[in-house]
């Protein structure tokens, strides 16, 4: 099985050598079949010197001048990704390769359509953070829950997994953290039958002194796209 891992990227000098190399490992480790490609979203720092620096360690890198935002980014990087599994992996080392053999299984052994990584449902390691962060993740995820009609635990995860052909045949809209959502209604709603999955994951997150970026707007954000994708039926592929 092909797995086309989209790595979207911005000003992640300190850490995007590092997740590239963990990535590697576990496939060489685990003989495992699969296409990197990174979409720098218009870094500032060195970033993209360092990742051409280390070519071997990738297939395709898509530059982008300006930066847009990850949802942007994750569009241009699904439209190349030719593997059978798309999976998506941030740059930032919160989230940890070890546990793709988790995620890949309900695609091998149910022939899911679409795996989540949780957070919140997980006897895994958890770097202990904010305590408001982790409430607005929940609101979020419930009340995203309520319109979508599915039993999420982590709408917001950076781990999410898709058959190639399900998440290309969707229009995609939103250009920044939005898209999180966007993805969730659309297959919700949009999809019929499709077979969701969430497995425990473990979570380094980092605080805003490390390079976190996303905020309370972004929280804003996922509300206003919950209701944009979910109560306005707004499901156009």
């Amino acid at each position: 099985m092909k797995i086309s891992i989209i790595i979207p990227v911005f000003n992640e000098c300190n850490t995007i050598n590092k997740i590239l190399e963990k990535i590697h490992k576990y496939k060489i480790t685990n003989n495992c079949d699969f296409e990197i490609i990174i979409v720098d979203d218009g870094s500032t720092d060195n970033t993209v010197e360092i990742i051409k620096d280390n070519r071997d360690l990738y297939h395709k890198l898509i530059t982008i001048k300006i930066n847009q935002g990850k949802g942007h980014a994750l569009n241009l990087g699904f439209k190349e990704a030719t593997g059978e599994i798309i999976l998506i992996q941030d740059a930032d080392l919160e989230y940890d390769p070890n546990d793709y053999k988790k995620l890949f299984l309900p695609f091998e052994k149910f022939n899911a359509d679409v795996v989540y990584g949780s957070r919140f449902k997980s006897s895994e390691v958890n770097r202990v953070l904010f305590f408001w962060h982790s409430i607005a993740n929940k609101i979020i995820t419930l009340f995203s829950n309520i319109v979508s009609n599915l039993n999420l635990t982590d709408v917001e995860t950076g781990y999410k997994l898709f058959k190639r052909e399900l998440i290309q045949e969707i229009d995609l809209k939103e250009k920044r953290f939005g898209i999180e959502i966007e993805i969730t209604h659309k297959i919700a709603n949009i999809i019929p039958q499709r077979k969701i999955f969430e497995v425990g994951i473990s979570y380094n997150g980092r605080p805003y002194s490390e390079g976190k970026k996303i905020g309370i707007k972004d929280a804003f954000a996922a509300i206003f796209c919950i209701i944009k994708y979910g109560l306005l039926g707004n499901f156009k592929r």
